[in-house]
């Protein structure tokens, strides 16, 4: 069991796929390669909850068996239709394979499909029996790309279900395609969306909803930063206009990120129990903390939209969970502690190396002190203006710190090493510190 961040259980996870709100649990798979710490043949592995702070592994729920995923399960989503629970994903099948390592693919040879498996109960897969291809590998390149087409997310328009697809079209440009279906198993091409080419030659795990009668686009574009640093692929959220029945989207030139940390990507959102539009994301480790799992992902956020601004508010639930109040971290239950404050003009807040500090309206952080071995990365981050006061809600555990700024107008989440327990502060008022219960 596992309590308030899910976890590889062992060896390597990434991207959170099918998050689902189904039969009293909340379903969570996930990118899994069970046999290292490193990217490999993708499975997908299985995890539920309750209350999205508890969280119990189930195994591996898809492995590769069939012609059109035979080298990995990639990215996808979940919807419940008639009782059951469905499955879309991305199938792989290398064209030119590493004969020293079969986990690898070759100059970027490979095909995808869009494949769907369907369980009775949420809890039994039958990777042999219950799984199709829904769209072959493309063919047409002036609808998108046959190898980078992939991470299909399903919903239910008003008469006909629809499918999201990030893409890659002219071999420079990234976008997403739209397609539709009456059964869940014939689907059609309908639309494409993108910007201009310079901005991102691949659209990975778009996510696309309805929030506070707003259209929400999210999409982790490779590449989008160019200024050299590692972590150059981001996640970024848009307020889109988008008619359902053409599936024409307008998406502007202005973007926020979903997270300003930078290591958030590949979020996947939900309904749940209340009905609340709620996310989490992939936090992007480049070291195993211990040598046998790497992967993990940030708390849920709760999305609203306000005068045009997207927030990403700490899931109730979580929030519930630090109920204990403590004087100093080393109290903390394993499953780190909360911090609140409200921070003045030069205030700081150093987490055991890891800096917060205001500076004019801005939250700035730092991590270069817990982040030594990987230069390569960013070390300081900052917040936009900030629109009123200053209040931080922060969540520290041993690997990751996620700074909440004023209820999620903005968010700053940080993976770290070697996080010390001491707390020192310089604020004019009182920093409060709970642990889980």
């Amino acid at each position: 069991m596992q309590k308030i961040h899910l976890k590889a259980p062992d060896h390597w996870i990434n991207d959170p796929n099918g998050f689902i709100y189904y039969k009293g649990y909340y379903h969570m798979f996930y990118q899994y390669f069970p046999y290292d710490t490193r990217w490999g043949t993708m499975h997908w592995g299985h995890a539920v909850s309750r209350d999205l702070v508890q969280w119990e592994h189930k195994g591996i729920a898809l492995f590769p068996s069939k012609y059109d995923d035979r080298n990995g399960c990639f990215s996808g989503s979940a919807i419940e239709h008639e009782g059951k629970l469905y499955l879309y994903y991305t199938g792989t099948r290398y064209l030119e394979e590493n004969p020293e390592d079969i986990h690898v693919c070759l100059n970027d040879r490979f095909a995808a499909a869009q494949m769907m498996m369907v369980s009775e109960d949420g809890l039994h897969f039958d990777n042999w029996k219950d799984k199709i291809t829904v769209i072959p590998p493309l063919e047409d390149e002036s609808i998108g790309c046959r190898t980078h087409t992939r991470d299909p997310k399903v919903w239910r328009g008003k008469d006909v279900w629809y499918m999201i697809l990030g893409t890659r079209r002219e071999k420079t440009k990234g976008g997403v395609l739209f397609y539709r279906s009456r059964d869940l198993r014939n689907w059609e091409y309908v639309n494409f969306a993108g910007k201009d080419e310079e901005f991102s030659w691949m659209w990975e795990c778009p996510d696309y909803f309805v929030c506070d009668g707003r259209d929400v686009l999210i999409v982790s574009p490779i590449d989008l930063m160019k200024d050299g640093k590692t972590d150059r692929n981001q996640a970024i959220c848009f307020l889109v206009d988008f008619e359902e029945e053409t599936c024409r989207m307008q998406i502007p030139e202005e973007y926020q990120f979903l997270d300003y940390g930078m290591d958030l990507y590949a979020p996947q959102s939900a309904l749940d129990a209340e009905g609340r539009r709620v996310l989490t994301a992939w936090a992007r480790m480049p070291e195993s903390p211990s040598g046998d799992w790497i992967g993990m992902y940030c708390i849920p956020r709760v999305a609203e939209v306000k005068e045009n601004h997207i927030y990403f508010h700490v899931h109730p639930n979580i929030r519930a969970a630090f109920t204990r109040r403590i004087e100093r971290p080393a109290e903390a239950d394993v499953s780190g502690y909360r911090l609140e404050a409200n921070m003045q003009e030069g205030d700081v807040i150093c987490i055991g190396g890891y800096e917060i500090v205001r500076i004019g309206n801005r939250i700035r952080t730092d991590r270069s002190r817990v982040f030594r071995n990987h230069q390569d990365y960013r070390m300081q981050f900052e917040t936009p203006e900030l629109m009123d006061g200053c209040h931080v809600e922060v969540y520290v555990e041993p690997n990751l710190i996620e700074v909440f700024v004023n209820d999620g107008e903005y968010v700053i989440t940080n993976v770290v090493y070697d996080l010390g327990t001491e707390l020192q502060t310089e604020c004019e008022d009182a920093v409060k510190i709970y642990t889980v219960e």
